[in-house]
């Protein structure tokens, strides 16, 4: 940011004029009032008396303001202030606007939020759309009438604002019932006049008023979102909720039409070599292809050559362009049961860039050369045009190597398809001896009707030819990054630190409830993990261990700065394999194009920070995207189970708290509640070494991992929530030794009382 430059003070201390004064108050970039005008200005005495004779009547003029921040021109925010950000300009940059403003001064002036940078950034969440935040600001040189801000701290969610379905009332007006989970069961009142036009069955944003001491909240519908009656409801939902956008802007659009096909300048031709890509059945776009063939270099008996072609997405959005700021906004895409939102149009994505079998594309390709030990001796970048021979799934390639290949896989079987294989027993081999994180985590996926409604949830079968895939990229990703990094080209590592202090310390509370101990010493590696993993193997605790030992990890980030991949177990690893999707292989693409002076689209000239602060974008835009996606499977599913209440289902205690526990169902991979109250005719209390609530008189025990038996008591799909209450008896330990009321236990008739509420377990 510019530097201040302040009115010179009077050098004889003589009163200065209205127009010096309001100069120094509009360029003081920190509290300014009466003493600091006094000190700049050199004024004493009577010059001081008729100081504030002036500033009074500025005031009363309403030239200037006044507040505790100090005095500033009317109109101009303060240094420091709270602001809600609700919006992005042009170019993806987020916009705020004041948390107080007068409606009567006019409309509230626009916050360029820059984001946290390097050291700056100390691993605090980057903002989004919705954050409240306090923020640091100053005139925008650039731009009058703007303002630009930093982050000192984000102060969460707008609480002014919620999300919610509108349901209409007879008599007019009607009820909000918000979308957030943790606001089940509280209504928001919409009098009559201020539904706006919302109609029944609407998702709306709703602005809060302030809320009295009886009766529903009340607000306004601010606005309407559309209807959740559509085929895509659900994931509206989620897309409003987190600030996703999901309307291409024009000018997007438009780009992407006028894009033609690349061609061979300044390419390889690699039309003849036999790639293929290997992905799910209904995968609409096609970004890697790969091959294998015996190393016939006599130094390298028994090794292979293997080829991973990634779609040129560079050549399509170049640095600055409308498509690149919508990437970048975007971060990445979504992937929703009902819809996918992409981060390029479907003239990108799916045409231009998609690996298609049969037609030309433009990728960036490296060869990597394996030993016969399964190691990478060496590996070269190369842009090419390629002509995939096939489009083959998962499970019709794994179908082929086990025997059974089909119609299109059968001439492919002997050239194409064994090498891989044998090449990825070599680097499996190699895997194994690294000993990355080996969790054996189900992945359930939720199957829709046409209707847009839950037909059936399955796990699909885990197959070699996935870990072939895998495997295949995780070399590629490496190569880049040890190529970038030999060439000190700057880059975004994809990087997973080590699990914190505070989560081993948790991990080993867990574990020690089991009987397993963990060590107290020595490096820290995924072997530790992986020997935990075996030992609850087959066990009743397998799943749970699994779901624990992965709450424990860090969550990776995307930074300029290396610090490895602790759960692949590899010293330099950064993303370059799905560029159609991920934004941070985009900026890699563009790094390896301008390091090998593969063209002129390589990565821009970029001043310090900017890297860190795309790290901090695209890492808050990954965890948006879990998150939305991972609720819109609740609110599926809780919409799914809302015909079966009453219904019991087998699950385990996924969560133990005071307020009670969290269930996930075995069919469905559902998570749900059970509140403390409705467990039994006991007192529960909750002992956080065991994550367990015991029963004080009984000694019942529902413990984090235990199986359990549930009945559905409510299923709310708007928010995804369930309700649950237990069927099956807890596990009996003895009684706790008795505590005083010093040590926090219930008076006796609070027991009783709270016994006689809760009832007896049905």
């Amino acid at each position: 940011m510019a530097k201040h430059t302040h009115p010179k003070p009077s050098k004889h201390g003589a009163l200065p004029s209205r127009e010096a004064v309001l100069a120094f108050i509009d360029e003081a970039p920190a509290k300014v009032g009466k003493r600091e005008i006094a000190q700049a200005f050199g004024l004493k005495g009577a010059d001081k008396v008729e100081l504030k004779r002036m500033l009074k009547d500025l005031a009363e003029e309403g030239v200037v303001e006044k507040d505790r921040a100090g005095l500033r021109k009317a109109g101009r925010l303060p240094p420091v202030l709270v602001a809600d950000i609700d919006g992005r300009d042009r170019d993806g940059e987020l916009l705020a606007r004041p948390a107080q403003w007068d409606a009567e001064a006019g409309p509230a002036p626009k916050i360029l939020v820059m984001m946290p940078r390097g050291r700056r950034a100390g691993g605090q969440p980057a903002p989004g759309l919705g954050d409240r935040a306090l923020l640091r600001v100053e005139p925008d040189r650039e731009a009058p009438g703007r303002y630009v801000g930093r982050v000192v701290k984000l102060l969460g969610r707008n609480k002014a604002e919620t999300l919610g379905v509108y349901r209409a009332l007879e008599k007019g007006g009607g009820r909000v019932l918000p979308v957030d989970k943790r606001a089940q069961g509280r209504e928001i009142a919409i009098p009559a006049g201020q539904e706006g036009e919302a109609r029944d069955g609407d998702l709306v944003s709703v602005t809060l008023a302030r809320e009295g001491r009886l009766g529903l909240p009340q607000g306004r519908v601010k606005e309407r979102l559309g209807s959740v009656a559509s085929e895509k409801a659900v994931s509206l939902i989620a897309l409003h909720a987190h600030g996703i956008p999901h309307v291409f802007p024009r000018e997007v659009l438009d780009e992407a039409e006028r894009a033609g096909p690349a061609t061979l300048d300044g390419r390889e031709d690699w039309r003849d070599r036999p790639l293929v890509t290997i992905d799910p059945p209904d995968a609409k776009d096609h970004d890697d292809a790969v091959m294998a063939e015996p190393d016939l270099d006599p130094a390298n008996v028994g090794g292979f050559v293997v080829t991973v072609a990634i779609a040129d997405v560079a050549a399509y959005v170049r640095p600055g362009s409308a498509l690149d700021r919508e990437a970048l906004v975007r971060g990445n895409s979504v992937y929703f049961p009902d819809r996918v939102v992409p981060m390029l149009p479907e003239r990108i994505s799916n045409d231009l860039c998609s690996l298609r079998p049969g037609e030309d594309r433009p990728a960036l390709a490296v060869r990597l050369v394996i030993g016969a030990d399964g190691r990478k001796a060496r590996h070269s970048f190369h842009r090419v045009m390629m002509r995939s021979c096939a489009k083959l799934a998962y499970g019709q390639a794994q179908a082929a190597i086990d025997g059974q290949p089909d119609e299109v896989t059968k001439p492919l079987l002997a050239p194409v398809l064994r090498p891989l294989w044998a090449a990825y027993r070599l680097l499996a081999k190699a895997r194994d001896a690294r000993g990355p994180l080996a969790l054996d985590l189900p992945e359930r996926k939720v199957i829709l009707d046409a209707e847009g409604r839950v037909d059936r949830v399955v796990v699909p079968q885990r197959l070699e030819a996935h870990r072939l895939i895998e495997e295949f990229m995780i070399q590629a990703n490496v190569a880049a990054a040890e190529t970038l990094e030999a060439k000190a080209q700057a880059l975004i590592y994809r990087v997973h630190d080590e699990p914190s202090l505070e989560k081993m310390r948790a991990l080993g509370e867990v574990l020690a409830s089991i009987g397993i101990k963990l060590p107290k010493e020595g490096v820290l590696r995924p072997s530790l993990f992986n020997r935990i993993l075996g030992l609850v193997d087959g066990t009743e605790h397998q799943l749970f261990i699994n779901e624990v030992i992965l709450r424990s990890q860090a969550q990776a980030v995307y930074a300029p700065e290396n610090a490895g991949h602790f759960g692949l177990a590899l010293r330099r690893y950064a993303h370059f394999t799905s560029p159609i999707r991920r934004y941070a292989d985009l900026v890699v693409h563009r790094a390896l194009i301008r390091a090998l002076h593969l063209g002129p689209d390589g990565l821009p000239d970029m001043a310090a920070g900017d890297l860190a602060e795309i790290g901090q974008q695209i890492s808050m835009a990954e965890r948006r995207a879990m998150a939305a996606e991972r609720e819109t499977i609740d609110r599926l599913i809780a919409q799914h189970l809302a015909d079966r209440i009453g219904a019991t289902f087998a699950g385990q205690i996924s969560g133990a708290t005071r307020a009670g526990l969290f269930v996930k169902l075995d069919e469905t991979g559902a998570d749900g509640f059970v509140p403390v109250s409705t467990l039994g005719a006991d007192y529960y209390r909750f002992e956080p070494d065991r994550h367990a609530l015991v029963g004080e008189r009984s000694g019942e025990t529902f413990r984090l991992g235990d199986r359990i038996e549930v009945r559905l008591v409510e299923a709310a799909p708007v928010a995804g929530a369930l309700r649950f209450e237990v069927v099956s008896e807890g596990a009996r330990t003895p009684p706790a030794p008795r505590r005083s009321l010093r040590q926090g236990r219930p008076a006796p008739e609070r027991r009783e009382s709270l016994t006689k509420r809760r009832g007896k377990r049905a």
